[in-house]
């Protein structure tokens, strides 16, 4: 699986998603969409490597987040977490999150928190929801089971003309 991020603008919506797909090099692949599991033993490999082993035309699966919108000077970001087990045998979670008004490295965090929420739940290591991120992370990472997070985010100020502006952040799944 490799990591990418993409943004793009255009006049129309679908054609500001291309050019997002375009700067994130999936765009000739056809995307398919799947939930967010990360399958055990997956190695997180380098988008250059990744792409250069997929083939134009390709059904390639993905976990993608997303967000539009034409409306000017509006922040837009996506994001996608990545929690890693230290048991190779075990699955892991992607998260997808998208939102207005945030910032990378905000959005980014709370899409790495979330993954490593499912995972945690999923491990049965306690935690509480009402932490702070930090807080958790400690938690998560005494109790040994989870052994690496991470994110990929996207953001994008809206046109100040009015195109619409589209982030991506995805996981792309090599076969």
């Amino acid at each position: 699986m490799f990591l990418t991020r993409g943004v793009g603008r255009a006049k129309d919506k679908l054609a500001s998603f291309e050019a997002a797909l375009r700067q994130a090099g999936i765009a000739a692949f056809n995307l398919v969409k799947v939930s967010s599991i990360l399958p055990p033993e997956c190695k997180i490999i380098s988008k250059s490597k990744g792409v250069a082993e997929l083939l134009p035309g390709q059904i390639v699966h993905v976990v993608m987040s997303e967000n539009q919108s034409n409306e000017p000077h509006r922040l837009l970001s996506a994001s996608i977490g990545v929690a890693v087990p230290a048991d190779k045998k075990q699955y892991g979670y992607l998260s997808e999150y998208h939102s207005f008004g945030e910032k990378e490295v905000r959005a980014g965090d709370y899409a790495e928190d979330l993954a490593a929420q499912m995972l945690a739940s999923t491990l049965g290591v306690p935690f509480n929801v009402d932490s702070s991120y930090d807080e958790r992370r400690e938690v998560w990472k005494i109790s040994g089971k989870i052994v690496h997070t991470r994110h990929i985010t996207q953001t994008a100020v809206g046109d100040k003309e009015g195109l619409w502006a589209t982030v991506l952040a995805a996981a792309v799944f090599v076969p």
